[in-house]
Parts: C-alpha cells; sequence; structure tokens
C-alpha cells in the first residue's frame, strides 16, 4: 500500500500550555480515529530549537552549520505524520482530519523507502488523485 507523509504547518507556539489542552485533545482523537493508517509520526520542538545543516562545494565538503529553519514565517513544520493509505484520495481525506490542518496546513506527499532507487522518484510515477474525489468537507 502507498506510504504518503502529512507535513503539518502551523503558528510555532508552546503545545504543552494549558490554552492548548483542546487541541492537543483533537489530536489524541485524531490518533484513535486514523489509528489504522498511522505508521508513525512525530510533534517537533519549536523552531529555535533547529539547526540547518549544509555541505557547501557537494559532497566532501565544508559542513556549515545555521540556527534555526531556513526562512521566517507565520507558519512552522510542528509535526508530521507517516500515513499508509490506499490512494492519494484517502490520505488528503485523513489530512484534513488532522487539527493542524484547522489553523494552519496540512501538505500531502507521496513518499518512498529510502532504500528506492532514484530513477523511481520522478514526478510521472507519483501517485495521483481525481479531481472530483478531493473532499469538500469532512465530517468525522
Amino acid at each position: 500500500m502507498p506510504s504518503y507523509v502529512a507535513l503539518i504547518y502551523t503558528p510555532d507556539v508552546d503545545w504543552s500550555a494549558p490554552e492548548y489542552a483542546g487541541e492537543m485533545a483533537e489530536y489524541g482523537a485524531f490518533g484513535e480515529a486514523a489509528a489504522s493508517v498511522i505508521r508513525g509520526g512525530a510533534a517537533l520542538y519549536h523552531t529555535p530549537t533547529a539547526t540547518t545543516v549544509r555541505v557547501t562545494g557537494g559532497k566532501g565538503g565544508d559542513v556549515v552549520l545555521s540556527d534555526g529553519p531556513y526562512a521566517e514565517t507565520k507558519e512552522a513544520l510542528t509535526g508530521f505524520y507517516l500515513l499508509e493509505c490506499t490512494d492519494l484520495d484517502e490520505a488528503i481525506r485523513v489530512a484534513a482530519m488532522i487539527p493542524g490542518a484547522w489553523s494552519g496546513a496540512v501538505e500531502v506527499r507521496p513518499a518512498l523507502p529510502m532504500t528506492a532507487p532514484p530513477e523511481s522518484a520522478t514526478a510521472a510515477e507519483a501517485p495521483a488523485h481525481s479531481s472530483d474525489a478531493r473532499p469538500t468537507s469532512v465530517t468525522t
């Protein structure tokens, strides 16, 4: 069955703060509702804890580190889920149930195992969806 990554972009806030308890409960409910397709995932620490790694000059070049994410944005990558769904349409329906989609955005991408040969990652081979199957609303 195909794998998809749901990248969650929301405001970079302290989700452990009491005012976010309701939203954290929603994530728990989502985890239970989508348990059959969730294969992994994680919430990410605040962007100031990030370290960006670049190698200048290509393979074997100098490693350059910088604090924080690459760019300042209103919404930050705050978590992800690895999903195993029958197709992109199902992955989109599941992503629409993620609480981060209600206050930010969830980007869904087809995923390949890291052991897959590079030629198998062509855009032409990426799973497609039928535009008429995109949900206009999702009820849980």
